[in-house]
């Protein structure tokens, strides 16, 4: 269930263009345009929400331009799944549950230990060093 909701004009406010497009018309931004996340230890938040998704340590280059994952943050990581039949393929959407953004897709070709890809729009994330939540 969504807990956070706002009208199309507050999410035009608070987001860029790009990641207005991105996390709520389920749009995808050009690929390696955020490849310069810092390398140390943190996390990725809801660019939308704040609410931490992904950790700095199951982050992995996947050489396809898009940061990726192999995992959520945690059991409790508000990243949920659905059906996306767009474009002609069969995809699996990654999206917020918290604010129902959308984050990017995940694929069944990442490495150990889960095999899985979460390929997720740069923009759609905030990082944060550790003890900076």
């Amino acid at each position: 269930m969504i807990e956070i909701k706002k009208t199309d004009a507050e999410w035009r406010a608070r987001l860029s263009p790009l990641a207005y497009d991105v996390t709520r018309n389920r749009g995808t931004e050009r690929p390696f345009t955020h490849d310069d996340f810092p390398q140390t230890p943190g996390s990725f938040h809801c660019t939308c929400c704040g609410a931490p998704l992904f950790d700095q340590a199951d982050k992995f280059d996947a050489g396809c331009g898009w940061p990726s994952f192999t995992r959520p943050a945690g059991a409790d990581a508000p990243v949920g799944e659905s059906l996306d039949l767009t474009h002609g393929m069969r995809r699996t959407e990654v999206h917020c549950t918290r604010c129902g953004a959308h984050l990017g897709h995940v694929f069944p070709d990442g490495p150990a230990p889960t095999g899985l890809r979460y390929c997720i729009n740069g923009v759609a994330l905030d990082f944060r060093e550790d003890g900076n939540t």
